[in-house]
């Protein structure tokens, strides 16, 4: 038994003590005189959040597959336990060993989301590591930052040591390697720096400098050390069958999130839709060996109780053993009172087969992404759905028994006219009718959909990467557009409509686009006391507010101006494997309302085949 950083009476005082505690199902010990390197692994929100997460997951499972490294885990203190923290000089600590997060070797943070990042300054003050890079001494840890957020490191960039470019099964034992040397042979916090800017995916803020012209774009990024490349290449791993995956992962003591086994079933996406930055930078396509599957499935079931598997990946209507893998779970597991789960299913005549399966009909809801609601607007981000396909699987799902449908949906695309923004009410009024178009005797009660809309932000290594951003004022006036032909369709008693944060969003284009000069709003923001962003009954926009009125810096520039084709963007230094001329060409297409086929049907020449070893799936 470990012995809790935490004494009693504050584990008493506080809500959900056990997400403190550690000593979880399948956590890992290890004896400290057998270790050379501990690795605190951070997930920068709350703990139910933290352990749903599967990087870390993997992670945690590859590192501690090594002898001499001990990977620990540490999340977000919640805002009680925050407190009693500051006013008893607290140090933050890990689960497994409750030591302080100041002793470690690294402190590895999973980027995962831009409203998460005043929780990162929290991580760090909490520890007691200084804030900024720049004032670490030789016994702090080397923070590194990874996941989807380092394909914009830049406003973050003062703040960490090293960032992780790409996935992280690939370099990171070369960079513990590195830096057990770098100890041993007494070698400066600097020297070790120098070693990792020489490994493949890793960034070093510090050995590049920026410089803006007067109008405050960026008119020079280079390396100011020798050791530090120009470009930074993403890692990826090819074969996601013969590599890191947890057999045996950590069992919450509370309920999560996602409570539940994982099976990434494939990583990429084939779509190519212009909006969507993970669909572009985890390219290309590549698929789990379906024996290799079944293995897992049966071993993590095992190793942790859950009681249901969810498949995972971008799109997992287009794994092409989708078939056989369902039909294995539920011939294996079913009769163990397992329930499946198959998020992120295209709506056709299988998928809907497959789901009747999996659960039951007659108390889920079905969950559509027609993303825009007209035809015109539809091309013009590349989403590869027609009217015709939409109508036709809610046809479907209606005839076999479903009468409850979410539909996503953005306002704020680029072209968007108010043709496009009425037709959300329009397409939701016809699925309805669709619904009254079946018999009476086969329908299931009344029909019920419901319609929501969150606000577009450009994102790095996207198509729409150089597109302005609307504002505040004109994302609200799209929902009340929205919410006002919604009243005027035949079926609006069958309708709901809910729109996202306005606010939340206008920020997050900034630190989705930022450069290094946003770092300084994100540090004001979070001395103004801005803590959870991502959580609604925490997020306060006016101390965001003060902070970009404070340090000078313009919403504007980031969000509202269009960006020309040639200016150089704050994560050009970055390859992804798609390359810049293939997100420009697509750019012109969308302004042109022209259509790319998916990856399957003809390869459109992104890059991402070249960049991963000349093949992106077999057909």
């Amino acid at each position: 038994m470990n012995k809790l950083a935490l004494s009693d009476e504050i584990l008493l005082s506080i809500e959900k003590p056990a997400r403190y505690i550690g000593n979880e199902v399948n956590s890992v010990r290890k004896d400290l005189s057998e270790i050379d390197v501990r690795f605190a692994m951070c997930f920068p929100d709350v703990y139910e959040i933290g352990m749903s997460h599967l990087g870390i997951q993997i992670l945690y499972d590859m590192f501690n597959r090594r002898e001499d490294v001990w990977c620990e885990r540490v999340y977000s203190p919640w805002v009680d336990l925050d407190r009693i923290m500051r006013e008893r000089n607290i140090p933050l600590f890990a689960l497994e060993s409750q030591d302080p997060i100041k002793e470690f070797d690294f402190l590895g943070i999973t980027i995962q989301y831009e409203m998460c990042y005043t929780n990162i300054l929290q991580i760090l003050e909490l520890s007691q590591v200084p804030i900024f890079a720049k004032d670490r001494s030789e016994s702090d840890p080397i923070v590194i930052g990874g996941g989807p957020c380092t394909y914009n490191p830049e406003p973050l960039a003062e703040f960490f040591d090293l960032f992780y470019i790409g996935e992280g099964e690939t370099v990171y034992f070369e960079l513990l390697d590195a830096y057990k040397e770098n100890k041993k042979n007494g070698g400066s916090r600097r020297d070790f720096l120098e070693k990792a800017a020489h490994i493949p995916g890793i960034y070093v803020p510090s050995f590049y400098d920026v410089e803006y012209d007067a109008d405050g774009m960026i008119v020079k990024f280079a390396p100011n050390n020798a050791n530090a490349p120009e470009k930074i290449k993403k890692e990826i791993v090819m074969d996601i069958t013969d590599t890191y995956y947890p057999k045996k992962p950590v069992v919450p003591f509370i309920k999560a999130t996602q409570d539940r086994v994982v099976l990434e079933i494939q990583r990429g996406c084939i779509r190519g839709c212009r909006f969507c930055q993970a669909g572009m930078v985890y390219r290309p396509t590549r698929e789990r060996n379906l024996e290799m599957l079944k293995e897992y499935a049966y071993d993590m079931l095992k190793n942790t109780g859950h009681e249901e598997i969810s498949l995972s990946s971008l799109s997992s209507s287009d794994y092409s053993q989708l078939e056989k893998l369902v039909s294995f779970l539920i011939d294996e597991f079913r009769s163990k009172g397992v329930n499946i789960s198959l998020p992120s299913l295209r709506i056709d005549a299988f998928s809907l087969d497959v789901m009747s399966k999996v659960q039951d009909v007659k108390r889920s809801s079905l969950t559509f992404a027609p993303e825009a609601g007209s035809q015109r607007l539809r091309d013009v981000i590349n989403k590869g759905l027609t009217e015709e396909n939409i109508l036709e699987g809610a046809g479907q799902a209606f005839e076999g028994g479903w009468n409850r449908v979410k539909l996503y949906f953005m306002l704020g695309l680029p072209t968007e006219t108010q043709e496009d923004m009425e037709g959300i009410a329009v397409l939701s009024d016809k699925i309805a009718r669709r619904y009254y178009e079946i018999p009476k005797e086969q329908r299931n009660g009344k029909v019920q959909i419901t319609a929501s809309t969150s606000f577009f932000v450009p994102k790095p290594f996207t198509p729409f990467q150089w597109s302005r951003m609307n504002t505040r004022e004109e994302f609200l006036g799209k929902a009340r557009i929205v919410n006002a032909a919604m009243k005027e369709q035949l079926n609006r008693k069958s309708l709901k409509y809910n729109w996202h944060e306005a606010d939340l969003t206008v920020l997050e284009g900034v630190l989705a686009r930022g450069d290094r000069r946003v770092g300084a709003v994100i540090y004001d923001a979070y001395r103004r006391g801005s803590l959870y962003d991502s959580w609604s009954e925490f997020f306060d926009n006016r101390k965001w507010m003060a902070a970009f009125e404070a340090t000078g810096v313009s919403i504007d520039f980031y969000n509202t101006r269009e960006r020309s084709l040639d200016e150089i963007l704050p994560w050009d230094f970055i390859d992804t494997g798609v390359t810049k001329e293939f997100l420009k060409q697509e750019w012109q297409k969308a302004v042109g309302e022209s259509v790319t086929p998916n990856c399957r049907m003809s390869c459109s020449g992104c890059g991402a085949a070249i960049f991963g070893g000349g093949v992106c799936f077999e057909n």
